[in-house]
């Protein structure tokens, strides 16, 4: 079974500052004051996290992690939309983050583009709240990045 739970900003959310500091080398920050953070278990264990927040007048969502021994099960996707779903109950006009060169693919899927030039290894992506389209193409938007027709 897979389940997500939302940690509002400034909450213990003890479980994603583990997965966080697995994945990425580094736990909680200063960061989890503002950030909406969202745990996905799977068969009953965390299993992966991300957090979003509003700065600069644009939600940016970060720390996208999954455990390594859990990747391949669709998570990284399940958490990612789950940001972007928080994002759209907040009527997001622009959605924003920096992705490894590496993992930008990943977030192509769902209508990011590359905005500015790439630098360190990592690609500033944008999405606009227009072009945001959850729906696995069943009368989504004509335009939508996922659609096959």
């Amino acid at each position: 079974m897979v389940e997500g739970k939302w940690f509002q900003p400034g909450a213990d959310a003890a479980e994603a500052f583990a997965i966080r500091e697995k994945v990425f080398g580094r736990g909680r920050d200063d960061m989890d004051k503002e950030s909406w953070n969202v745990l996905v278990w799977f068969a009953g264990e965390p299993a992966a996290t991300g957090r979003l927040w509003w700065r600069e007048g644009a939600f940016w969502l970060g720390d996208i992690a999954v455990l390594p021994e859990l990747r391949g099960r669709r998570l990284g996707d399940l958490t990612l939309r789950l940001l972007l779903f928080k994002a759209e109950t907040h009527a997001a006009r622009l959605l924003r983050l920096v992705s490894p060169m590496d993992v930008t693919g990943f977030f192509a899927k769902l209508g990011f583009k590359p905005e500015g030039e790439a630098a360190g290894g990592q690609q500033p992506m944008l999405l606009r709240g227009e072009d945001l389209c959850l729906d696995t193409c069943k009368g989504c938007k004509k335009d939508c990045p996922n659609r096959k027709d």
